[in-house]
């Protein structure tokens, strides 16, 4: 009697850790994390050398005459956020232009790297041959929020590096230690908002990946005001909880929408 040849089921867990370690390989290969990372960390040192550089210096208009004087960064910690009770040396520039940025460069990452999917083919061969579109949305979905976390880490290296070339204060005005950990965990934890803003967004455009960027900043730039009140200098374990929820919710919600999306269209 021959003996039967059984396969194990290919089940969802074995599906996930398979998509993940394959988006995993192709995101370290990327040149497009590379630099991305690498401009989370020499963004924040540029910006503070060059504003403390400028600080002092006056510009004239030259129809009014009008003067203005430009300011500098006071504190390491402003391209941060706002500490209590200090103004905003060179508030133009930190109140727009600060970590929060990174929010909205994981877009970039994120349209790139699904729309490349689409482009080259793979994604139609991936879905034919054993991925589920489930898996697929969950994989990229912690791909960026890996790639935002890091993006994320790597500016405070930088900007604590800057403030510490340009000779600024480190003094965090009554606030502590814990407070800061509490604030970089709430900008962690926020991250799946907009990585799955961009997910939905970049698998309706597919491999159109102008549009998918277009629509991704517009998306973001809705919730983009708000990080700095829900994520500041002073964050407490409630604003990490309000992060992770907020954060689990827009995932799995979004997430679902993702899923339907590639279910409901075409994958060319």
């Amino acid at each position: 009697m021959e003996n039967a040849v059984t396969f194990a089921p290919f089940g969802f867990s074995k599906r996930l850790k398979s998509m993940i370690r394959v988006d995993l390989r192709r995101t370290f290969k990327s040149r497009v994390f590379y630099i991305l990372l690498a401009s989370a960390l020499v963004i924040p040192i540029l910006m503070t050398v060059m504003m403390s550089m400028m600080d002092g210096s006056v510009s004239v208009n030259p129809q009014t005459g009008v003067e203005t004087i430009m300011q500098g960064p006071e504190n390491a910690w402003q391209n941060i956020g706002t500490l209590p009770g200090e103004a905003l040396g060179g508030d133009e520039v930190f109140m727009m232009c600060n970590i929060n940025m990174v929010f909205m460069g994981v877009a970039v990452f994120v349209c790139l790297f699904i729309s490349d999917d689409f482009r080259s083919g793979y994604a139609k061969n991936l879905f034919t041959v054993r991925a589920k579109k489930g898996d697929y949305v969950i994989s990229k979905t912690l791909v960026g929020f890996l790639c935002g976390a890091l993006m994320l880490v790597l500016y405070l290296f930088g900007a604590l590096l800057g403030g510490a070339i340009a000779g600024l204060s480190f003094d965090l005005h009554g606030l502590g230690a814990g407070n800061i950990v509490m604030c970089m965990l709430a900008k962690i934890f926020l991250m799946p908002v907009f990585v799955s803003i961009f997910t939905l967004i970049s698998v309706a455009a597919k491999q159109k990946a102008w549009l998918s960027i277009c629509g991704s900043l517009g998306g973001g730039m809705l919730l983009f005001m708000t990080v700095s009140m829900i994520t500041p200098l002073s964050s407490t374990v409630m604003n990490v909880g309000l992060c992770l929820a907020g954060g689990v919710l827009f995932a799995v919600g979004l997430g679902a929408i993702s899923k339907t999306v590639l279910q409901k269209t075409s994958l060319v």
